[in-house]
């Protein structure tokens, strides 16, 4: 009867671990989807600005280092820079706009906005 008594109480135990567990990892994937539809990662050696508009005479809002990963919404023509005329618009904290150029897509190309 004890015996019977302790293996209730692990087999409790581990269905809670297993529906804490799917709970974190249903948060993660909404936090995940808020990113935007669309990643990329920054490949430019000194990091990456953001900027309020698609030109790099824009103001800067925003700043993303080498390899980060980027939220991506959707992308424009902007100005030309390097040969690369798009500009992708980045949603991962602060809204603003990246040259392509410096970013290679993680799955499918962003979609125009």
């Amino acid at each position: 009867m004890v015996l019977q008594s302790k293996l209730s109480k692990v087999a409790l135990a581990a269905a809670a671990g297993t529906m804490i567990a799917g709970t974190v990892a249903g948060t993660a994937v909404a936090a995940d989807s808020a990113w935007g539809p669309y990643k990329g990662r920054v490949i430019a050696n000194g990091g990456l600005f953001v900027r309020e508009r698609p030109t790099t005479n824009s103001r800067v809002v925003g700043w993303h280092a080498k390899g980060a990963v980027v939220g991506i919404k959707c992308k424009v023509n902007g100005q030309n820079v390097n040969g690369n005329p798009r500009w992708y618009k980045l949603t991962d904290g602060t809204y603003g706009w990246s040259a392509a150029r410096y970013i290679v897509n993680i799955g499918p190309a962003p979609r125009w906005c």
